[in-house]
């Protein structure tokens, strides 16, 4: 972009930065609920793409990737534009819950919004025709809910090719491949003509580094497949498994107790594998959950306590190659740890 980046009330011209709070709503006192976002339009021409976290307030792992990207990252040279936006739900986060807890909507089944319609529709509106519409694409961060922990993963309609180009330059080694829940920001970004991803990682209440570096790493591949940054290579996961919505399942209770689990996610398990076992008190009696196919563990609960019909786990089924592809790399990753 070469041009100033518009949005009501304001532009960023080429080869500034600003950062502002855009008022969305208001509270019960008619205190503006303003929402903070960063826009650097870089001098050179290139896309635009925005980077936004904490739809859902609780959860915190996006709003560090988007801050670093925003703040910490040399920009100089950048080929385009950024509109950074690490909390959307601002009441949420200063709730720390992950609706909106003054209207009780989830904002992320609220888009594109409206501009009559109910509180949440009211913020989608104004966060969607100014800083989601305007871009050539854009990643969405998410974490799991309260409770439960993901792995680093790609969430995207692979049947648009430029959001199946997102998906792959992010570098993740999971990918599963729907249009998303109607409402959702990436499905609604990406009918409205912006191909948007969403990527999930870790667990909400939580800044967990390791994921976080993740993150900034795929971020950077996709500047760079998408000609925002000049020089940094795309990257390789080492292994990528492509897994259609309907080939993943919740494994749940079916006994309430306490729950053990014995993968971690990320890990491969084999058809029939003991995934999780659910104890009485007594340790008398014990539910067995097993794995019905070979796949790839995507989250696990986190909280012990279940009751029958709980979700424990979340397993991708994968073909033989990827689930090849998933043991060689296990097999360098421990020739590398014994080096």
């Amino acid at each position: 972009m070469t041009e100033p980046f518009t949005y009501d009330g304001g532009s960023v011209p080429p080869g500034e930065t600003q950062n502002f709070r855009y008022s969305v709503s208001e509270s019960y006192l008619g205190d503006p609920v303003r929402v903070p976002v960063t826009v650097i339009n870089g001098e050179r021409d290139g896309p635009t793409a925005f980077l936004s976290a904490a739809a859902h307030g609780d959860e915190l792992n996006g709003i560090e990737v988007v801050r670093e990207v925003a703040h910490d990252w040399d920009h100089s040279d950048l080929r385009g534009a950024l509109v950074c936006l690490p909390v959307l739900n601002v009441p949420g986060f200063i709730a720390q819950e992950r609706y909106l807890p003054i209207y009780d909507r989830d904002l992320n089944r609220s888009f594109p919004g409206a501009p009559d319609s109910t509180s949440a529709k009211r913020i989608a509106h104004e966060l969607f025709r100014n800083f989601v519409e305007p871009c050539d694409f854009g990643v969405d961060f998410h974490t799991s809910t309260r409770g439960r922990t993901n792995m680093l993963h790609v969430r995207a309609d692979t049947s648009d090719q430029t959001v199946a180009r997102l998906a792959k330059a992010f570098a993740a080694n999971l990918v599963i491949d729907g249009e998303g829940p109607s409402g959702t920001l990436r499905r609604e970004a990406t009918a409205a003509g912006t191909p948007t991803v969403t990527v999930e990682m870790g667990e909400a209440h939580r800044f967990q580094r390791p994921l976080i570096d993740r993150a900034l790493s795929g971020t950077l591949s996709v500047l760079a497949e998408f000609g925002l940054r000049a020089t940094d290579a795309v990257a390789w996961p080492g292994w990528r498994a492509v897994v259609g919505d309907s080939k993943t399942t919740w494994l749940r209770a079916d006994t309430g107790g306490l729950v053990e689990t014995h993968y971690e996610q990320g890990d491969l398990v084999e058809v029939g594998d003991r995934v999780c076992t659910v104890t009485d008190p007594f340790k008398q009696t014990a539910d067995v959950v097993t794995a019905p196919f070979t796949g790839v563990v995507v989250g696990v609960v986190k909280n012990p306590l279940v009751y029958p019909g709980n979700p424990l786990c979340h397993v991708a089924e994968v073909d033989d190659a990827a689930r090849r592809a998933i043991e060689r790399q296990r097999a360098d990753d421990g020739d590398a740890e014994r080096v």
